[in-house]
C-alpha cells in the first residue's frame, strides 16, 4: 500500500508508474523523467546509488553525503531506508533548483518503503531541513554548481544523479567534477547512473578511478573513487580515449 496523497501534477510535472511499480515523474523543461522507468525508481536508487555507497562506508559509524540533485528524494530516503534500525548517524545536503517542485513534494505517491519517512517528507517539502537524533538533512533550493563551489563540508559518499548530459550538461563537465573531487574525503565513492564515456573521461582528468557496476535487475551503472581497492571491474578509461580520440569531456563554456 502506498502512502495516501493528493495527486502530484503541475504543467512542469507528470506522475509516471515505473516498471518496478513505484512512481516517477517526468519534467516537461528538461524533457526526462527523474528515473530509469524500465530499472524503477525505487530499484534505481537502490541498486544504482545507495547500496554500492553503503556497502563501500559500512565500517564507518557517521556518513556524510552528497546528493545531487534531489528531486524527488528517492536517493535520500532510500538511504534512510537501507539504514533503518543501523544505529548510523547520516548528514545528507541536497542542492534542488526547482523550488516548485519541492513544495510539491507532499503530494508525491511515494512506494510503500517510504512510508516511514511521512514526517521527512513534509519537513523536506515545506522548510528543506530534517533533524533526528541520527539523521540530519539538508535541502539547499539553489544552484547546485554554487553549492559545490562554496560549501566547506567533506563527503564520503556522492549520488552524482542529475539530469543527463544532453539535458543539463554543467551538471557533467571535467570543471564540475573538479569542485566535486575536492569535497570528496580520500576514502569517498561517487556513483552515477551515466556510463557515457565524456563522463567517466571527466572524472578520470580529476583523479578518481572509474568502476563498471553492473547487476541483476538494473542497467549498468558507474562508480568512482580515489580508492583503487573497490572491488567492482575497473574501466580502463585511457584505453578507451585512445580507441576513441574524437571523445572528450564536457567543459564549461568559456
Amino acid at each position: 500500500m502506498q502512502l495516501k496523497t493528493p495527486t502530484f501534477k503541475s504543467a512542469q510535472h507528470q506522475e509516471i508508474r515505473s516498471d518496478d511499480g513505484s512512481f516517477t515523474a517526468y519534467s516537461v523543461e528538461y524533457d526526462e523523467h527523474y528515473h530509469s522507468t524500465k530499472d524503477g525508481a525505487l530499484n534505481e536508487s537502490l541498486c544504482k546509488h545507495v547500496l554500492p555507497a553503503l556497502a563501500h562506508t559500512h565500517d564507518q559509524e557517521e556518513i556524510v553525503i552528497l546528493d545531487i540533485c534531489f528531486g524527488l528524494g528517492f536517493n535520500t530516503l532510500a538511504t534512510l531506508h537501507a539504514l533503518k534500525g543501523s544505529g548510523k548517524k547520516v548528514r545528507i545536503y541536497s542542492p534542488e533548483l526547482d523550488e516548485e517542485l519541492v513544495r510539491s513534494l507532499e503530494n508525491f505517491v511515494y512506494p510503500k518503503e517510504f512510508e516511514a519517512f511521512k514526517a521527512v517528507i513534509l519537513a523536506l517539502s515545506r522548510e528543506q531541513y530534517y533533524a533526528s537524533e541520527n539523521v540530519e538533512i539538508t535541502l539547499v533550493l539553489g544552484d547546485a554548481r554554487e553549492f559545490v563551489r562554496d560549501t566547506k563540508v567533506k563527503f564520503d559518499i556522492v549520488y552524482q544523479d542529475a539530469f543527463s548530459p544532453k539535458s543539463n550538461p554543467l551538471l557533467w563537465t571535467s570543471e564540475y567534477f573538479k569542485d566535486i573531487s575536492t569535497l570528496m574525503k580520500p576514502d569517498a565513492i561517487l556513483t552515477t547512473y551515466s556510463i557515457a564515456l565524456p563522463t567517466r573521461i571527466a572524472l578520470h582528468e580529476n583523479g578518481l578511478n572509474v568502476y563498471l557496476h553492473k547487476g541483476e535487475g538494473f542497467r549498468s551503472a558507474t562508480i568512482a573513487s580515489k580508492s583503487v581497492s573497490l572491488e567492482y571491474e575497473k574501466v580502463d578509461v585511457e584505453h578507451k580515449m585512445r580507441c576513441n580520440p574524437e571523445v572528450t569531456s564536457l567543459k564549461d563554456p568559456q
